[in-house]
C-alpha cells in the first residue's frame, strides 16, 4: 500500500463518484431548460388560442392584414406590470396568458442558475457556489430593479 492512500483504489473511486455527480447535475440542468421551454411554449400557445377564440377576426390571415396589424401595433393591449398580468389572467384574457408564457421563458435561465447553485453545493465546490450565487443575485436584482 502506498503512503498517501491507505486503499490503492480510493482515488479512482472518488473520481468515479465525482464524475457520476457531475453527470447527474448536467442532466438536472438540461431537464430544467427543456421543461422550462416546453411549458412556456405551451402556455404561449394556449394564450394565442384564447386570444383568437375571443377575437376570431384577428385570426384571419387572408384579409388585408389590418386585423393582424391591430394585434401587433404598439397600442395593442398586453399587460406591462404584475398587477396588470394578474388582472388579465383573472379575466381569462389570452394576452395575459401569452405574457405569462413569455415571463416563464425569461425566468427559465434564472431557474437554471438557481439549480446550478444547488448542483455546486451537491458537488461541494465552494468557489463555484459563491460565483453562481453572485450571478443569481445580479440576475434577480436586475429583474427587481428594472
Amino acid at each position: 500500500m502506498s503512503r498517501g492512500h491507505p486503499h490503492p483504489h480510493a482515488a479512482p473511486l472518488r473520481a468515479a463518484e465525482l464524475t457520476r455527480r457531475v453527470r447527474q447535475v448536467e442532466l438536472a440542468i438540461s431537464w430544467v431548460l427543456r421543461i422550462g421551454v416546453i411549458v412556456s411554449v405551451l402556455v404561449i400557445g394556449v394564450g394565442l388560442l384564447l386570444m383568437f377564440l375571443h377575437h376570431p377576426e384577428q385570426a384571419r390571415l387572408w384579409d388585408d392584414g389590418s386585423n393582424y396589424h391591430a394585434l401587433v401595433q404598439p397600442g395593442a393591449y398586453f399587460p406591462h406590470s404584475l398587477a396588470q398580468l394578474r388582472a388579465a389572467l383573472a379575466a381569462g384574457a389570452g394576452s395575459g396568458v401569452v405574457v405569462l408564457g413569455v415571463l416563464l421563458l425569461i425566468l427559465t435561465p434564472v431557474l437554471r442558475v438557481a439549480v446550478s447553485v444547488l448542483s455546486f453545493v451537491y458537488e461541494r465546490d465552494l468557489p463555484m457556489v459563491l460565483v453562481t450565487l453572485f450571478v443569481l443575485t445580479v440576475l434577480v436584482l436586475s429583474f427587481v430593479l428594472a
